[in-house]
């Protein structure tokens, strides 16, 4: 369209009024806008109730190993404390033992002793 140099301004105005009209190019913007996000909402919403669900089956893939993990790892315990107890019993056992081997070894000790003063009695008794 070509404006005339004559012309005065509300033509100017009527003529690119209906060539271009603010309204309507603002209300299809808005609406195409409107339409991209409801679509866009929609995607998401879609993506997210997926993730949920995948959520939810990799936590019962997982939940079956856990819990034998668990229940492997609660025994390892059970065995540590008795290898504990048992460890703190054969220290006490070894103790003991160390006493009797040192009430032994004085006893056959006195037992040689008495054996070496009366070795020249055994001459005498009958054998």
């Amino acid at each position: 369209m070509q404006v005339q140099i004559g012309s005065s301004l509300s033509e100017v105005v009527r003529s690119r009024s209906r060539w271009y009209d603010r309204r309507r190019v603002v209300l299809s913007a808005f609406l195409a806008a409107l339409v991209v996000s409801l679509a866009a909402t929609a995607v998401a919403s879609v993506r997210g109730v997926g993730l949920y669900r995948q959520a939810k089956r990799t936590g019962r893939a997982f939940s079956e190993p856990l819990s034998t993990f668990e229940a492997k790892t609660a025994e390892v315990d059970r065995h540590l404390d008795a290898f504990e107890a048992s460890s703190r019993e054969l220290e006490r056992a070894r103790e003991q033992l160390r006493y009797s081997r040192a009430r032994l070894q004085v006893l056959l000790d006195a037992i040689e002793r008495a054996q070496s003063r009366t070795r020249w009695l055994r001459v005498f008794l009958p054998g």
